[in-house]
C-alpha cells in the first residue's frame, strides 16, 4: 500500500492597531494618495554595514530582522509589521464593498459541500469530502468488500478555534490499521505527527514533534520512517520509531553532512523498498533499505556527482532510473540491484521529447512528458518499452498528468486533466481498451459556459530573439485592439512551469473584461530542461528579461497597453516582480508581490536560514564567489531601489514564513517608502499567525485572493 499524501494551503490573522511607538509622520517628499488615508508608517533608519568582497553595503533596515528567529518578540519589529497591517486595513477599507462582493463571486463558483473521486487503496477505499461552509476536509474509508463509510480523519475539528492549520503527509500503515499524519498550526512548517488505531479510533499516545518530512511506514506496519528537522529547520536526517517505545529510543538510519543537502524518504511502487534521497537543486543521491528491515544496511545506488539528478524505483529486482545524466531533458535507465551502480539506457533522452517524471507499475510503466510545451502521458509495456503508448486528449492545449493511482497493480489509471477554459476534470483511463472514462468535472455552482471563452497560446520575442510562450485566456467579445486591462502573472524558477490549467478565482478578472496571461519565461520548464538552465544562476536575467520583453510583445501585438498591466508573482516569482518594479515601472498599473524573495544577498550569504545551503546552486554562492556576489547585487531588488516614480503595489508576507522571511518584504517596502518620489499605493499584508502560503482553509484563503484582486481593479480603475 502506498501512503496517502495531503499538501493544504496556509494562512494568516488579524491586522491590528499601529503602534504608538512608531513614526506616524508621513516622508515629507510624499503625499497622502487618499485625505482619509492615515499616514503611512515609516520604519526607523538604524545604521548597519555589512562589507563583502570589498563593498560595503549599507542596511538601515536590517534591525526588522528579530535576532531570536524562529521566535519573533522584538516589540519594535512586532509594531511596525502591524502598524503596516493597519495601514492596509485603511487603505481597503473604501473598497470593502467590492472586495465583499469578488468574495461572494468566487465563493459562488466553489461547490460548498463537494468529494474526491473514491480510489481504492489495498482492501479499503478512501476520500475525502468538505460539508457545507466547512473550511476544511473530512477523510472518509470503507471496505471494499462492503460496510459503512469510517471518517478516519478530521480536518474540522482538529482546526477549531485555530488561525492557522495545515494537515500535511497522511500515512496508512500497509496492514490498513494504523494512521500517521502531521499538522502545522502556525504556518511555521514546523510539523507533529500524531498515531490513530483506525480499529477504534482512538488516538495512540506516540507523538512526534518537530518533523519536517515524509512519513513511510515498515512492511510489517510497527514502525514509522519520518525525519526531524535540526535547528537550521532542514531535514538532514532518517529516523525509525518504533510504536509505543521512547522517542529517546528512535534509531537514526541517515545523516546527511552536506548542509546544502535535504533529505527525504518515500517507497518503491511495490512496496519492497523504502527510498532514501538526498540532495540540493542539481545534485542527487539515492539510498535502498529492505521494507521489511529497514535497520539493514542502506544500499547505495549510485554516489553523487555534481550536476546529476536521479530517482530510483523497483520492479521484480530490477531498477528503473530517471536520470539527466547524459541529457538535460532526461533519460530512463535500468540496473540490477546486485549493481546498481551500472545504468543501461532504457529510453534514451531527446531534444524533442522532455521526460518529466515516471512511474512503475506492475504490467507497464508511465513516462509523463512535455512537448512543445504541452503535456504527455506515455504508457509503455515492459517488453516494448519504446513502443509509444500515449493517451489522446480532447483539446490541443492543456494540463494533464497521473492522479491518484495508490497500487502497484492498476487496470485503469487515474488522471487529472484541465485547461484555461476546462475545469478540472478527473479520468480513468482504461489501459487495455484505451479509452478515457470521466469520472467528474468540476462543478460551478454559480455557472460557467466553456464557449464564452477564448484561450490561446502565443509566443513574444525576447530582446534576444528567444520566442517566449505566452498562455491567455479571455472573454469573447473583449476587445483585441489594446484597450483592454490585462493580468499577467509569472513563476519563473526551480525548473517549475506555471500550467495553463482552469481557475474560478480567474473569472472574477476575466469576466469583468480583463485578459489574463501566463508568461512561461525561462526559469520553468516549461520548453524542456534548458530552458530551466536559460534561467539558472548567471542566467538569471533572462527571466526578467523576458517578462519585460513578453509585456511589451503583448503591448505591440495589441493585446494590452503600458500602464494598463496588472502584473503578479510569488515566492520566486515575487523576485521578478521586484526586479520589473525597479527596471520597468512604466509598463505597470498595478502590482501584486506574494511573499516576494527580494533581499536577495542579505538572504544568500545568512547560511543559518532553513533555504540558503541549498539555494545555493539555484542562485549561486554569494559568500564564495565574488563573481555571484557581483552578479546578485545587479539585481536584487532590495538593493536596486532607487529615487523614482514607482506604480502601486500591494505585498503580502507571512510573520512565520520559513522560505522567505517577513522582514524580507518589510525592509523593501520599508526602503521603497523612503526612496520612491510619487505617492502610488503601497501596501504591505503580514499574516501574523501564518507561513509561506497565506491563509489556510478554503475561504480565508479566498478572502485575501479577493483583497488582492479588489487592489487591481481599483488601481486599474474598474471598481463597480
Amino acid at each position: 500500500m502506498r501512503a496517502i499524501w495531503m499538501f493544504l494551503a496556509a494562512i494568516a490573522t488579524p491586522l491590528v492597531a499601529p503602534s504608538p511607538l512608531l513614526a506616524q509622520q508621513k516622508d515629507p517628499a510624499l503625499t497622502s494618495p487618499t485625505p482619509a488615508l492615515p499616514a503611512a508608517p515609516v520604519a526607523e533608519k538604524r545604521p548597519h554595514e555589512t562589507v563583502l568582497h570589498g563593498k560595503t553595503l549599507s542596511d538601515p533596515y536590517h534591525w526588522l530582522k528579530d535576532e531570536s528567529y524562529p521566535v519573533i518578540d522584538d516589540q519594535d519589529v512586532l509594531d511596525y509589521v502591524k502598524a503596516e497591517n493597519a495601514y492596509f486595513d485603511a487603505a481597503m477599507k473604501p473598497h470593502a464593498a467590492l472586495v465583499e462582493t469578488l468574495f461572494q463571486e468566487m465563493k459562488g463558483r466553489i461547490k460548498e459541500a463537494d468529494s474526491s473521486v473514491p480510489q481504492k487503496d489495498g482492501d479499503w477505499i478512501y476520500w475525502v469530502e468538505y460539508e457545507e461552509g466547512a473550511e476544511y476536509k473530512k477523510w472518509y474509508r470503507k471496505p471494499v468488500a462492503g460496510g459503512e463509510a469510517v471518517l478516519i480523519l478530521d480536518e474540522v475539528s482538529m482546526a477549531k478555534d485555530k488561525e492557522y492549520f495545515r494537515l500535511s503527509d497522511v500515512a496508512v500503515s500497509p496492514n490498513g490499521k494504523l494512521m500517521a499524519y502531521a499538522v502545522d498550526d502556525n504556518g511555521s512548517e514546523r510539523f507533529e505527527v500524531r498515531f490513530t488505531d483506525l480499529t477504534t479510533g482512538k488516538a495512540l499516545p506516540d507523538v512526534i514533534p518537530g518533523t519536517l518530512s515524509s512519513l513511510v511506514w515498515t512492511a510489517n506496519s510497527d514502525a514509522l520512517l519520518y525525519g526531524l528537522a535540526n535547528e537550521n529547520w532542514r531535514t538532514d536526517n532518517v529516523r525509525l520509531h518504533k510504536l509505543g517505545t521512547p522517542l529517546s529510543e528512535d534509531k537514526l538510519l541517515y545523516k546527511e553532512a552536506d548542509i546544502g543537502f535535504g533529505v527525504g524518504i518515500g517507497k518503491t511502487a511495490a512496496d519492497n523498498y523504502i527510498v532514501i534521497a538526498t540532495g540540493d537543486n542539481e545534485t542527487s543521491e539515492v539510498y535502498l533499505l529492505p521494507a521489511d528491515n529497514p535497520e539493514a544496511k542502506p544500499l547505495l545506488v549510485s554516489a553523487r556527482k555534481k550536476g546529476r539528478e536521479y530517482s530510483v524505483d523497483e520492479r521484480e529486482g530490477t531498477l528503473y532510473i530517471y536520470t539527466n545524466d547524459e541529457h538535460a531533458n532526461f533519460r530512463v535507465a535500468t540496473a540490477s540491484l546486485a549493481k546498481p551502480g551500472v545504468w543501461k539506457t532504457l529510453i534514451p533522452g531527446s531534444d524533442a521529447t522532455y521526460i518529466t517524471g515516471l512511474a512503475i507499475f506492475r504490467d507497464y510503466f508511465v513516462l509523463e512528458a512535455r512537448e512543445q510545451g504541452v503535456d504527455q502521458v506515455d504508457i509503455r509495456r515492459y517488453d516494448a518499452p519504446l513502443t509509444s503508448g500515449r493517451i489522446q486528449f480532447p483539446e490541443t492545449t492543456y494540463v494533464a498528468g497521473l492522479g491518484d493511482n495508490p497500487e502497484y497493480h492498476q487496470d485503469k489509471l487515474r488522471l487529472d486533466y484541465e485547461s484555461m477554459v476546462t475545469p478540472d476534470t478527473v479520468f480513468d483511463f482504461d489501459v487495455a481498451g484505451k479509452k478515457l472514462e470521466t469520472l467528474k468535472v468540476q462543478e460551478i455552482p454559480s455557472g460557467y459556459t466553456k464557449d464564452e471563452y477564448v484561450t490561446e497560446l502565443v509566443s513574444m520575442p525576447a530582446r534576444d530573439g528567444t520566442p517566449v510562450p505566452v498562455s491567455l485566456v479571455y472573454k469573447k467579445g473583449t476587445p483585441r485592439d489594446g484597450s483592454a486591462p490585462m493580468h499577467l502573472y509569472v513563476y519563473g524558477s526551480y525548473g517549475y512551469r506555471v500550467p495553463p490549467g482552469f481557475s474560478t478565482t480567474r473569472l472574477s478578472l476575466v469576466d469583468r473584461g480583463m485578459i489574463y496571461a501566463i508568461a512561461h519565461v525561462r526559469g520553468g520548464d516549461d520548453l524542456g530542461r534548458a530552458w530551466y538552465l536559460a534561467g539558472k544562476t548567471t542566467a538569471r536575467k533572462n527571466t526578467f528579461n523576458d517578462f519585460i520583453d513578453v509585456a511589451k510583445g503583448l503591448i505591440a501585438a495589441n493585446y494590452a497597453s503600458a500602464g494598463k498591466i496588472s502584473i503578479e508573482g510569488r515566492s520566486a516569482g515575487g523576485q521578478v516582480m521586484g526586479v520589473v518594479y525597479n527596471e520597468a515601472p512604466e509598463l505597470w498599473g498595478a502590482v501584486l508581490a506574494g511573499v516576494p524573495f527580494v533581499d536577495v544577498i542579505n538572504t544568500m550569504v545568512d547560511e543559518t536560514l532553513p533555504l540558503t545551503p541549498g539555494e545555493w546552486p539555484e542562485w549561486g554562492n554569494p559568500i564564495t564567489d565574488k563573481a555571484a556576489f557581483d552578479f546578485m547585487l545587479s539585481y536584487s531588488p532590495y538593493d536596486n531601489v532607487t529615487a523614482k516614480a514607482y506604480p502601486p503595489m500591494l505585498v503580502s508576507a507571512g510573520l512565520n514564513d520559513p522560505r522567505v522571511t517577513y522582514w524580507e518584504p518589510a525592509k523593501w517596502v520599508a526602503k521603497l517608502r523612503a526612496t520612491r518620489t510619487n505617492d502610488a499605493q503601497l501596501l504591505l499584508r503580514t499574516n501574523m499567525g501564518a507561513g509561506h502560503a497565506g491563509k489556510s482553509g478554503r475561504w480565508g484563503a479566498l478572502r485575501e485572493d479577493a483583497e488582492e484582486f479588489a487592489f487591481v481593479l481599483t488601481q486599474l480603475g474598474m471598481e463597480e
